[in-house]
């Protein structure tokens, strides 16, 4: 049976170079689901396996002069992004993820993680991420995910469902760390008005 866990990148990455087909097959596997996440958040779900596809071409043609300034899986995700911005500029529907304003005051507060340092008492739950697998709610927070901002939904995903930290995904989406947390509050903001929504009237 196929370990689950890949080797360290200094051991992956000339296995990966030889073009070992076992590991090449479990490499694609492991990171392909979170990639696919990530091309739906930013480039929507119709485009999304190309955007994968074409993503997995461009790193293995630039395996070999990749310099190790990031991890692996950074720099991989990295791509992902950028294909999928690259893709939406040819569909001409451009998103930025640049020029935020600042964070209006708000009830809800983060530490400096980006985590709920203390969620709403009206919210019974620790996290969004636990939220999202309740079976009544997950239709209710699929769908707003899906209208949120590209640039928010990916934060998102990237944060709560990836759990990347902050600096793997200003690394990702080449954003500064005070944007990400912009991103993340306003996606955080409006799934937990959908809750609210939800544990008031039943409806999303």
């Amino acid at each position: 049976m196929m370990s689950t866990k890949l080797p360290d990148d200094k051991t992956l990455i000339p296995l990966l170079l030889t073009k070992d087909k076992a590991i090449t097959r479990q490499f694609i596997t492991f990171h392909y689901p979170q990639m696919l996440m990530i091309a739906r958040a930013i480039a929507g779900s119709v485009i999304a396996d190309e955007v994968v596809q074409e993503a997995w071409v461009s790193i293995f043609k630039s395996l070999p002069k990749f310099q190790q300034k990031s991890a692996l899986k950074t720099w991989i995700m990295r791509i992902v992004a950028n294909e999928a911005k690259t893709r939406l500029k040819k569909e001409s529907r451009s998103i930025s993820l640049e020029g935020l304003e600042a964070v209006s005051k708000s009830p809800f507060s983060f530490d400096q993680s980006g985590s709920w340092s203390k969620p709403p008492a009206h919210w019974h739950q620790e996290s969004p991420d636990a939220l999202i697998h309740q079976e009544e709610l997950h239709d209710c927070l699929e769908k707003i995910l899906s209208h949120l901002p590209a640039s928010q939904r990916s934060t998102f995903i990237l944060k709560e469902i990836g759990s990347h930290t902050l600096d793997e995904i200003c690394n990702v989406l080449e954003v500064s760390e005070s944007n990400v947390r912009v991103l993340l509050h306003r996606a955080r903001t409006k799934l937990l008005a959908a809750v609210d929504r939800y544990q008031e009237t039943g409806e999303c």
